[in-house]
């Protein structure tokens, strides 16, 4: 039997949707579906967390075990509140070293999902859209070249909520995060190199 820990903010707990919709509960069911035995996620991530705040949970956790693969999606906060790239950095550096630390130190075992662009969503009307999108793919450019650096699995999702972040059945009644709909999409992208890894 496998085991999962999905560290993240409100894009890994699923704001607004049940559980079971979230993208780790998907690709658990997916991995399922494909003959690959995997116990329920564990999920520390709650909507609204910075790197700091995410790291700061996992140390009140103080989760002893380690796990057969763990995913990482963090940073959205960070741009919002207008956290330079460089502090970003820096927690997100910490935050892979502690989730390579979950996967046994196998870097292999680390999947890091890129940050979506909210800026195209509803909840953005009023918002600068395009330096949005510019603040999130220098961030994404940082998340990406440091989590291939490591050793580990990098997933673009990006383009998955630029295409579809202004489509009602693709977001949640707050018009801002993904709907289940949103995260199947994830979670089959996910599934794939999860599976490839685990079945080497």
């Amino acid at each position: 039997m496998y085991t999962y820990l999905a560290l993240g903010d409100s894009y890994t707990i699923g704001e607004q949707v049940p559980a079971s919709d979230n993208f780790p509960n998907q690709t658990t069911r997916l991995l399922r579906s494909s003959g690959i035995e995997v116990v329920d996620p564990v999920i520390i991530a709650t909507t609204g967390w910075t790197t700091d705040e995410l790291a700061a949970s996992i140390r009140e956790h103080n989760i002893r075990d380690t796990f057969s693969f763990v995913t990482l999606l963090i940073g959205v906060n960070n741009q919002y509140r207008g956290r330079s790239i460089e502090n970003y950095e820096e927690e997100f550096l910490q935050l892979l070293h502690t989730a390579i630390g979950f996967a046994g130190n196998n870097t292999n075992r680390v999947f890091v999902l890129s940050i979506p662009d909210w800026g195209v969503t509803p909840f953005a009307a009023d918002r600068d859209r395009a330096k949005v999108a510019s603040e999130i793919d220098a961030y994404n450019a940082s998340c990406r070249r440091i989590t291939l650096t490591n050793g580990c699995h990098h997933l673009d999702i990006t383009d998955s909520t630029r295409l579809h972040g202004n489509d009602a059945e693709y977001l949640v009644a707050d018009e801002l995060h993904p709907s289940g709909k949103e995260y199947a999409i994830w979670a089959e992208r996910l599934t794939k190199q999860i599976k490839e890894e685990l079945t080497k």
